[in-house]
């Protein structure tokens, strides 16, 4: 046998010089993170000295196909959802067929909610969410909704201060409301929601008709990390009241992200951003195809510095 040693950036990449190179009866021997992409190692059957015949091997396909789903499964995705997703060798192009890819609504006179269970991120995301803008050189308007936990609106003040930006406190929704009436029309508004329960009717109903009402945008802030099975249910009951965007948070913490994949798919909601650190000004990473499928297949060990080179 010839053995051949590929690198690319992603294992689809690697695994398609390895069949260019050696053929599609190539035998794929090992497959690991290497040099900031991945290597894989390959070998091609010879002619046999005695009777110059070939060996006949395991097609490459099922080589490629066995990559993705085994890193699938390491990462709890559901396997309805592996199916789809090993169906094709480009994992990158089976998160595009599979989800939903679009921009957080962010013009001028746009109000997105950010919203989801307590302690998933909300606050620190908004932070982040007004940091980027102002950057970018526009002011939102930022708004506390949270009445509920202790510490919520002095945490997002803090920032909105070294920012230059005026906060907005609104502890129930009929001041929410007001307060979104009154929104500047050349910046978005960003509200920072109180911590809700997916599966409470009343705290359902009220974020559905705030939607409604004021025509908002809603995005789900929901940690990578969550149990896929969770997070299927918390996205479906979630995008039943209105919302239509997933962000997930603690990307670069979580060791398995399935969460996100099963989350996006339950409730068809659409990926652009993700938390990916505490800091406010790098800690959002966009988040496409050929992103997530780094993600998915790069070892827990090399997640940070995966962090490095996807905001870089």
């Amino acid at each position: 046998m010839r053995l051949r040693v590929f690198h690319a950036r992603t294992t689809a990449q690697a695994l398609s010089q390895a069949r260019a190179a050696l053929g599609d009866e190539a035998l794929i021997l090992a497959t690991r993170r290497a040099q900031g992409g991945i290597e894989v190692t390959a070998a091609a059957p010879v002619a046999d000295d005695l009777n110059d015949r070939v060996v006949p091997l395991a097609p490459r396909r099922a080589a490629t196909d066995d990559a993705i789903v085994i890193a699938l499964r390491a990462h709890g995705v559901p396997e309805r959802r592996i199916d789809a997703l090993a169906s094709t060798s480009s994992l990158a192009s089976s998160l595009a067929e599979l989800l939903g890819f679009a921009p957080l609504p962010l013009g001028p006179g746009t109000v997105l909610l950010l919203c989801g269970p307590a302690g998933a991120g909300k606050t620190l995301t908004a932070a982040k969410l007004a940091t980027r803008l102002r950057i970018e050189g526009v002011a939102p308007a930022v708004i506390a909704a949270d009445g509920r936990r202790a510490g919520a609106v002095d945490q997002l003040a803090a920032y909105t201060r070294l920012l230059g930006l005026n906060l907005v406190v609104a502890p129930d929704i009929p001041r929410l409301a007001k307060a979104i009436a009154r929104r500047p029309m050349d910046a978005p508004t960003l509200v920072d929601m109180a911590g809700i329960d997916p599966f409470c009717d009343q705290d359902g109903t009220e974020l559905a008709a705030l939607i409604e009402a004021v025509g908002a945008a809603a995005a789900l802030v929901l940690p990578a990390g969550t149990d896929a099975a969770e997070a299927e249910d918390i996205a479906s009951a979630m995008a039943a009241r209105g919302v239509r965007h997933l962000l997930p948070t603690r990307l670069d913490v979580a060791r398995r992200i399935g969460a996100v994949i099963a989350a996006a798919a339950a409730g068809d909601l659409a990926l652009a951003t993700a938390g990916t650190g505490p800091g406010a000004t790098d800690g959002l990473a966009p988040l496409d195809p050929a992103t997530l499928e780094a993600w998915l297949l790069a070892p827990p060990a090399t997640r940070r510095s995966l962090r490095k080179d996807v905001i870089a």
